[in-house]
C-alpha cells in the first residue's frame, strides 16, 4: 500500500486544487498514468501516479485545495497484489465507490473550499435527458470554456478518447443553431450581488457589460477570484518589494522580418507549425545573457545567486490569468529548437496539458506582449529573478537614415523592447549593456542565420 501526496507544481507553490480524479477507487493504474487533475495559480496539469496498481481509496474530493505532500490517496501496488492470496488475486471483488471521499486525517485542517469559478462534477447535476455524460473527463479549459457559456457537461457530447469533451466539442455545440445556457441548477451558481438594489418589478432587465450577467436591479456583482488570480495576486504582492527600474531601446527589425519572411512557408510546410519571432528574441536573449550574467540569477537577501543554466520563462496568456513555463538550456537550442519548445508548451498550458517539469526554475523572463498591439509596457519581473524584457509589435515608421549622399528618411519595421530589472541586483547601466547586446543580435541576422 503506498501513499500518492499532494506535489509542488512550482518553486513558489505551496497548495494545489484536486480538479478532476482521472481513476476512480478500484480501477488499475499503470506508473506514470495521469491519476488527476490539479489546479493552482500557475498551472492546470495532469498529475501522474508515482506508483502502478490499483487505486484503493481517494483521500482528498474534487475542488478541495491542500498543502504540498498532504497525503490524498492510497494506490495498492503491485508488490501489495502480489503478496495477496492466489484465490483473491483471481476473484477480485467488485469494489464499492465511496459515496463521498473525505480528506484524510490530519489534512482536514489544512482543506478550504473550492473558488466558486471552479466546477467539479457535483456543481453539475443534470435537471433534463442529457446528450452527453455528466461524468465526461475534460481538462480544466475545457470546464472553464464551458462555465463561460453557462453550460453544463452533460449538455455536450464528448468525440475525443474515451468519450472526453474537447474545446472543439464545446465550441461546435455553442455554434450550432438552439444552444443555449444550462437549465436553472445545472451550472454553478451565480456570484451574489454585493449591494442589494430596488424591488425587481420596479428594476430595468439584466445587463450584461464584458461577459459580466448583472440582476435587474443590481449595480454591483462580485467576481470571486479563481485560484489562477488569487495565486497572480499573491505573485505581484511580492514583486512589488523589487525596486524596479526600466531600459527601452527600439530594434530595427528590417533584416529580421526579411528572415523570417523567406522562411516561414517552407519552414511550415517542413515543420507544420508556424515559425514566431519569438524564438529569434529568445535566441538573442540568451547570448547577451552570456555577455551579462549577473542578469541570469535569482535575487536573495545574502546577494545576486547567478545561475549556469539559463532556463528562460516565456509568458503565456490564458482565459483568466497568465503563466510562464520554462524552456530548459535555452541557450542550447536552435531557432528552430527554441520554436518548437515555445509552440509546445503553449499549446499544452492553453488545454490544460502542462506537465510539473515544465515549472520552476527559471532564470529570465520574455515577454511577448506585442502580438496584443503593445508598443510600450512596463514589465513586473517574476521573482526571485532579476531581469524580464518584453517584444512588441513590430510597426513601419519613418526613420532617419544616415548614407554617403547624407540622411534620408525611410519607412522601417521597427519593434519597441523594454528591459525590466532588479535595482537591488543591476544597475541602468548594465540593463543597458544587456539589451543592446539584445538589439545588437537581432539587427545582426541575415541570410546567413541559421534556422536549424
Amino acid at each position: 500500500m503506498a501513499k500518492v501526496t499532494m506535489p509542488q507544481l512550482g518553486e513558489s507553490v505551496a497548495e494545489g486544487t484536486i480538479g478532476r480524479w482521472l481513476k476512480q477507487p478500484g480501477d488499475t493504474v499503470a506508473k506514470y498514468e495521469p491519476l488527476l487533475e490539479v489546479i493552482t495559480d500557475k498551472v492546470n496539469a495532469e498529475v501522474p501516479s508515482p506508483f502502478a496498481g490499483v487505486l484503493r481509496e481517494i483521500l482528498v474530493p474534487e475542488g478541495a485545495t491542500v498543502p504540498n505532500n498532504a497525503e490524498i490517496a492510497v494506490i495498492d501496488t503491485i508488490d501489495d497484489a502480489a503478496d495477496a492470496p492466489a484465490a483473491d488475486a483471481a476473484a477480485p471483488a467488485a469494489p464499492e465507490a465511496p459515496a463521498a471521499p473525505a480528506p484524510a486525517p490530519g489534512v482536514a485542517a489544512h482543506v478550504m473550499a473550492a473558488a466558486p469559478a471552479m466546477v467539479t462534477a457535483a456543481h453539475v447535476m443534470a435537471s433534463s435527458p442529457a446528450a452527453g455524460d455528466p461524468n465526461a473527463r475534460m481538462t480544466p479549459a475545457v470546464r472553464r470554456l464551458l462555465r463561460e457559456h453557462g453550460l453544463a457537461p452533460e449538455q455536450v457530447r464528448g468525440t475525443g478518447g474515451g468519450g472526453r469533451i474537447t474545446r472543439e466539442d464545446v465550441l461546435a455545440f455553442v455554434a450550432a443553431p438552439g444552444s443555449g445556457p444550462a437549465a436553472p441548477g445545472s451550472g454553478p451558481a451565480a456570484p451574489q450581488p454585493v449591494t442589494p438594489g430596488p424591488s425587481a418589478s420596479a428594476a430595468p432587465s439584466a445587463v450584461a457589460a464584458a461577459g459580466i450577467a448583472f440582476p435587474a436591479g443590481v449595480d454591483e456583482v462580485l467576481l470571486p477570484m479563481s485560484q489562477m488570480r488569487k495565486g497572480i495576486a499573491a505573485q505581484m504582492t511580492r514583486a512589488l518589494a523589487a525596486p524596479h527600474a526600466y531600459v527601452q531601446m527600439e530594434i530595427d527589425a528590417t533584416r529580421l522580418v526579411a528572415l523570417r519572411d523567406r522562411a516561414k512557408g517552407s519552414y511550415q510546410a517542413q515543420e507544420g507549425i508556424s515559425l514566431s519571432f519569438v524564438p529569434f528574441v529568445v535566441k538573442a536573449a540568451t547570448e547577451a545573457l552570456k555577455r551579462n550574467p549577473t542578469f541570469n540569477a535569482h535575487w536573495t537577501e545574502q546577494g545576486v545567486l547567478a545561475k549556469r543554466r539559463i532556463n528562460i520563462g516565456v509568458a503565456v496568456a490564458m482565459d483568466g490569468g497568465l503563466i510562464v513555463p520554462v524552456i530548459r538550456d535555452a541557450d542550447a537550442l536552435s531557432i528552430h529548437g527554441l520554436n518548437r519548445a515555445i509552440a509546445d508548451v503553449a499549446g499544452r498550458a492553453r488545454v490544460g496539458k502542462l506537465r510539473l517539469d515544465d515549472f520552476g526554475g527559471g532564470t529570465f523572463t520574455v515577454d511577448n506582449t506585442g502580438y496584443l498591439g503593445t508598443n510600450l509596457v512596463m514589465p513586473i519581473l517574476n521573482v526571485p529573478e532579476v531581469g524580464i524584457v518584453t517584444m512588441e509589435a513590430i510597426t513601419k515608421r519613418p526613420v532617419v537614415l544616415s548614407t554617403p549622399d547624407g540622411d534620408v528618411i525611410a519607412i522601417r519595421p521597427i519593434m519597441n523592447m523594454v528591459l525590466g530589472l532588479d535595482h537591488r541586483a543591476n544597475d541602468g547601466a548594465g540593463g543597458a549593456a544587456l539589451l543592446r547586446d539584445i538589439k545588437a543580435w537581432l539587427e545582426g541576422v541575415g541570410p546567413e542565420t541559421s534556422i536549424y
